[in-house]
This record gives structure tokens, C-alpha cells and sequence, in this order.
């Protein structure tokens, strides 16, 4: 059986959910932007981290509540029974008006559509919304991204078609959403995510988060779009453990800074 926790799950949402997209009447071309050579260095900083934070979370023992049936990964019947009452509605897509805002709203709602699923719920009206935002996003980038459960190979293949197509600033955008979304996932269920970790696991990802989002602060001094975004997440440059222990007192202590994160970048 594959170690996958519910993280690689998660985060992998943000590519799954960009298949198929309608076209919209937006020119891809017309968000091209050019970047300095400061700000590339800074963009290669935080791809690095976000592959290192990746094939991390990927090392992480599988949850007790995952197991692999006939569709892949699946929640088991046990905890299927319990519903999530934090994921967010698909109404709030109606919230984004920026581009930027768009795509980190495919992210969080992709998220959150993947997760419904995962416990049987419907996800009909998140995909409607999704559909939507993908139309008016219209990025050839999501065209040729299949389902994958792999998030590391899922990433690098987003990554490349989205700076071959001149999108690369909103791939940060994505990768934003999608990790506040995941860490405010994780905050709403601490006692089951914690069993994942080791005291060396805790200490490796949290310090790949950190890392992530010092770079990512960084990077607003070049874009003026990414600026809300890091002001959002600097809550997480307190996620630094050593221990299972401190984590889960950390991810406790910062769990309505999350959400607060969460709203500023959905709204």
C-alpha cells in the first residue's frame, strides 16, 4: 500500500481540479509578465523549497484513517462517517474578481472539492464553480495535467507548462492557497494529522515551511500580486518544530491566525 497521507492528497487537488476547463475569452498572452534576474533567483528559491516540502511530506506515514480500495485512496468507512464541517462552500467563488484571486480560489476550492469527495459528499456545485473560474482563468497550462496521485511529478509538470506559458507569477498564487488551505484543514483535525509524524518529520517539514515562507516574502518585493499573499501567510513562518509535541502546540496556538490567512486569500 502507498504511504500517501492526506497531504499529498490535498495538495495535489490544486492540479487535479484544472483539467478540462472550458476555454474562457481571456488571452493567455496578456498576463505574460517579465521578470528580473533578482526575482527569478527568488522564484527558483521557492520552487526548490516547495519540492523539497513536497517529496517531505510525501516520506510521511500514511494516516490510519486511508486506505486503498478499488478507486485509489479512500477514507476508511469509519471515518467517512463524520463529516467535515470546515470546507468552504462553492458560493465563495463568486468572491474573486482579480485573476490572481481566481487562481487561488481554483486552489482552495480544489482543495476542499477533492476532500468532499474523499467523504462522499457532493461536489456537484464545486465543480460548477471551478468550471467557471477555469473559463474565465483560461490557462493552456491546466490543459494537458492529468489525474495524479503523484504531487511531486504533478508539480514539476505544472510548474513547467505554466512558465512555458507565461504564467508563472499565478503558480505561486496557487501554491499559497493550496498550502494555507491544507494547514487550516490540518489545525481543524490536529489529533488525527499528528499521527502521521516523528519527531524528525515534524522538525523536516516545518522547517521546509519556513523556509517556503521566508522566500515567498521575498518574492512580493518583485510582485505587487503576491503582496496580500504573503501578508497572509506570514502566520506560518511559526510552524518550527523539533517534536510531535511542539508541533501540536504550535499548530494549536496559531490556529485562528490560519483562518484568518484562509479568509484574507479567499475573499
Amino acid at each position: 500500500m502507498k504511504k500517501l497521507s492526506i497531504f499529498a492528497v490535498a495538495i495535489a487537488a490544486m492540479a487535479f481540479t484544472a483539467c478540462g476547463g472550458n476555454k474562457g475569452t481571456q488571452n493567455a498572452e496578456q498576463t505574460e509578465t517579465e521578470t528580473s534576474f533578482e526575482q527569478s533567483q527568488v522564484e527558483e528559491k521557492i520552487k526548490m523549497e516547495l519540492d523539497s516540502l513536497a517529496e517531505a511530506l510525501g516520506k510521511l506515514d500514511k494516516l490510519p484513517i486511508i486506505q486503498e480500495g478499488e478507486q485509489g485512496i479512500q477514507l476508511t468507512d469509519e471515518e467517512k462517517q463524520v463529516k467535515p464541517e470546515y470546507l468552504l462552500a462553492a458560493t465563495v467563488a463568486e468572491n474573486a474578481t482579480t485573476l490572481a484571486e481566481k487562481y487561488r480560489m481554483v486552489s482552495a476550492l480544489g482543495v476542499d472539492k477533492r476532500i468532499a469527495a474523499m467523504y462522499d459528499l457532493p461536489t456537484d456545485e464545486y465543480e460548477t464553480a471551478l468550471g467557471k473560474l477555469l473559463a474565465d482563468i483560461n490557462d493552456p497550462s491546466f490543459k494537458n495535467i492529468e489525474k495524479n496521485d503523484n504531487i511531486f511529478e504533478t508539480s514539476k509538470e505544472l510548474y513547467a507548462a505554466m512558465e512555458q506559458n507565461g504564467r508563472i507569477n499565478y503558480y505561486w498564487q496557487l501554491v499559497a492557497a493550496s498550502l494555507v488551505e491544507e494547514i487550516y484543514v490540518m489545525t481543524q483535525n490536529t489529533e488525527k494529522f499528528i499521527t502521521v509524524f516523528n519527531d524528525q518529520s515534524a522538525s523536516e517539514v516545518t522547517y521546509r515551511i519556513v523556509l517556503l515562507t521566508d522566500a515567498a516574502t521575498r518574492l512580493a518585493e518583485y510582485d505587487a500580486e503576491f503582496e496580500p499573499v504573503a501578508k497572509a501567510i506570514e502566520p506560518l513562518i511559526e510552524i518550527n518544530a523539533i517534536s510531535v509535541e511542539q508541533l501540536k502546540g504550535q499548530l494549536e496556538a496559531i490556529k485562528d491566525q490560519v483562518a484568518a490567512a484562509r479568509q484574507e486569500l479567499i475573499k
